[in-house]
């Protein structure tokens, strides 16, 4: 049974009691990520996930990581383009410590200058590393040209110019900004009491203030661009990645479109991995994905092949593509798929973890939790 309930402040908690299970999985979602950035403070959503694990007035770096290890439980973070999550799964009766260290890491760091000088070179090392993923890196360079200026296509990382010339005064500004009550979520999954978690969330997390004086970036909807990109890499392999204008998450044809995307390139059996790859032998990997966002998304096609088969594997994608718009899906596509997104739908929500990252992610995206049913 799912509950939604408010802290004193404004922070809405999600919680999803599942007595069978002896573990216990809680997030904190924060409505900011790279698309509130701007030009010249890109990348600072990503540093500050990074320097909430730097040490507290309370916990230094090395105690966060050990207080977590000593109750066999996990701490990580993310960052994405519309929000970051800070997250802990542990054994139910180890959820209090869990819960505790978040609240510390987000009410009581500290962003020492020579922690944040050491995190960055840590950050520069990551943006090299997507920059020698190709598969990585044309996703990327892609929705930079699609979407051109607008933070919807910045790279989560920011720019190593950037990154380098970032302040604390700039971090903490922008945690005023937007670490606030009225933009947070927390979402509590697994076995746990109800009463004593709720005491203890308004203990640890309501002295975070409710709003902010300063008004938060928004961009608007990006204008979609029709582009072609090369980047030139010694490499052996061609990466290729070709992006549709596509619906946005909160569309009322998503579902519709999770259909069609599994039976066009979603899975194994999909009509790009059988024709081009398993039939043809085209490439060495190709599937499709959808990129979706508050207000729009891309429909993403990507394959890997030797650069003598790009023209082929292009006409092939576009000639499947065609088929599809001309002549529709089978019945039976349509009924394996379905039966399929149903399997991955009840896997995928069968843990304290997975239960903990949907209703997270819906609250924070719909404003309200969908069933899985």
């Amino acid at each position: 049974m799912t509950k939604i309930k408010k802290l004193s402040n404004g922070i809405t908690v999600i919680m999803e009691d599942m007595p069978y299970l002896r573990s216990a999985a809680f997030g904190v979602w924060v409505r900011a990520g790279s698309r509130n950035e701007n030009a010249t403070n890109n990348g600072i959503a990503h540093v500050i996930e990074h320097m909430l694990f730097k040490g507290t007035n309370h916990r230094d770096a090395k105690q966060i990581a050990d207080e977590m290890a000593k109750i066999g439980g996990n701490v990580n973070a993310f960052t994405g383009k519309e929000c970051t999550c800070y997250y802990a799964t542990t054994l139910s009766e180890h959820l209090p410590i869990a819960i505790d260290i978040i609240a510390d890491m987000l009410n009581n760091s500290l962003f020492e200058e020579k922690e944040l000088k050491k995190e960055k070179r840590v950050i520069l090392e990551e943006i090299d590393m997507y920059d020698d993923s190709p598969e990585d890196l044309v996703h990327e360079m892609i929705q930079m040209k699609i979407w051109k200026d607008h933070p919807l296509g910045y790279q989560i990382s920011g720019t190593k110019k950037i990154v380098r010339a970032m302040s604390r005064e700039q971090i903490l500004e922008f945690m005023d900004t937007y670490y606030i009550g009225e933009n947070m979520i927390i979402s509590v999954a697994g076995q746990f009491d109800e009463i004593k978690t709720m005491k203890r969330l308004e203990e640890e997390f309501g002295s975070i203030k409710a709003a902010s004086e300063k008004s938060g970036y928004d961009a608007g909807k990006p204008d979609y661009h029709r582009v072609t990109y090369k980047k030139e890499k010694d490499i052996e392999q061609l990466h290729l990645n070709i992006a549709f204008d596509c619906i946005s998450y909160l569309s009322e044809k998503q579902y519709i479109f999770s259909v069609l995307n599994s039976i066009l390139g979603g899975s194994i059996n999909s009509r790009l991995f059988l024709q081009i790859r398993d039939k043809s032998g085209l490439t060495y990997s190709i599937y499709s994905y959808g990129s979706s966002y508050r207000d729009t998304g891309l429909f993403q096609i990507y394959a890997a092949m030797n650069p003598s088969q790009t023209s082929a594997v292009v006409k092939k994608i576009y000639k499947i593509i065609t088929d599809i718009r001309k002549k529709g899906i089978t019945m039976d596509e349509l009924q394996m798929t379905k039966e399929q997104l149903k399997t991955e739908i009840i896997l995928g929500n069968e843990s304290a973890k997975s239960r903990m990252n949907a209703n997270g992610k819906s609250m924070l995206y719909r404003g309200r939790i969908i069933s899985a049913e």
